[in-house]
């Protein structure tokens, strides 16, 4: 059994410094989730101290814990969301001169570059869309759900919070409200053009009767049938359809309509801070890394090469 999974297994240690987490929780000035994550990514050190019979941790401590991750295979994001709450919770006891910051300066995990996830062509997409069977209301509702998550570039969180209430008409055009990742309101857009927005009032027409505060996509299966749809059923959706025309790759998923729509809009000439809006990248400098990628595949120095 390899040691992260022991980690995981373990009741929290008896370290002296465990009972500190709470108060250290309660001073943070950050969202109930965030707090979860540090809380989480704390139990998993001291579970680890606790392993390895360490009641003195000191920096090569933090250092050790980390190549472990590394080692284990955890994505850069898991690493670095674990040395995140570790390195606030000693910067806090040192604050209260409880411990000394022995995290100070220990940097996280390099993120890869490039994307983790692979984009659609534009004939791949248009084939996806296609080979779906829209003869019941299954085939429907993942028509809308895949037409709209290419066009829009929304995240798969986003589909699931979204209202039909969230629809709304300004300026003469459809927009859908949407709640970020890390917002608390609805309170960004996204433009849904003819093609976008008409399969949705198919399906939402075929649904019948519904509430403007009822869930833009539910579930038709009979154990969740009309709620909400989850993470996971949407990825499972996608993942399916991806088969159906022999896409299958671990680096294609629901999230790569997101990187097709901002690959596609790039290449077909929108401007740069509109995509950023689209995508609600909360920097520029995110959205630039689909344009440096396309820059580099259309115009790379191999391509002056010829003898």
């Amino acid at each position: 059994m390899n040691e992260i999974v022991r980690i995981e297994q373990r009741e929290p240690t008896n370290v002296s410094l465990f009972p500190a987490i709470q108060p250290f929780l309660d001073s943070q000035d950050v969202k109930d989730i965030s707090k979860k994550a540090y809380r989480n990514g704390l139990e998993k050190f001291f579970s680890w101290l606790s392993l390895n019979k360490v009641n003195q941790p000191d920096r090569e401590t933090i250092i050790k814990f980390k190549k472990i991750m590394i080692d284990q295979g955890l994505s850069a994001n898991s690493v670095n969301s674990y040395l995140v709450a570790v390195k606030r919770f000693f910067a806090y006891l040192e604050g209260k001169k409880i411990y000394p910051n022995i995290a100070k300066d220990i940097k996280g995990q390099r993120q890869p570059k490039g994307h983790l996830r692979e984009s659609l062509t534009s004939t791949q997409l248009r084939d996806l869309l296609e080979k779906i069977d829209t003869s019941s209301i299954i085939g429907i509702r993942d028509y809308a759900l895949i037409n709209l998550m290419a066009r829009t570039g929304l995240r798969t969180i986003e589909v699931i919070r979204a209202n039909i209430e969230d629809i709304k008409q300004e300026g003469g055009e459809a927009l859908l409200y949407v709640q970020g990742k890390g917002c608390d309101s609805k309170d960004s857009f996204v433009i849904l053009t003819e093609k976008a927005l008409k399969p949705i009032q198919v399906y939402l027409k075929i649904r019948g009767k519904l509430n403007p505060q009822d869930p833009l996509f539910t579930s038709l299966s009979d154990r969740n049938k009309n709620q909400r749809l989850t993470t996971r059923t949407i990825r499972q959706t996608v993942k399916r359809h991806l088969r159906n025309i022999n896409l299958e790759s671990d680096k294609l998923s629901a999230h790569s309509l997101r990187h097709s729509f901002a690959t596609l809009s790039l290449r077909a000439g929108a401007p740069l801070i509109q995509v950023k809006e689209a995508l609600r990248h909360a920097s520029v400098f995110t959205t630039q890394k689909y344009v440096h990628t396309l820059d580099r595949i259309e115009n790379g120095a191999e391509k002056f090469i010829d003898f």
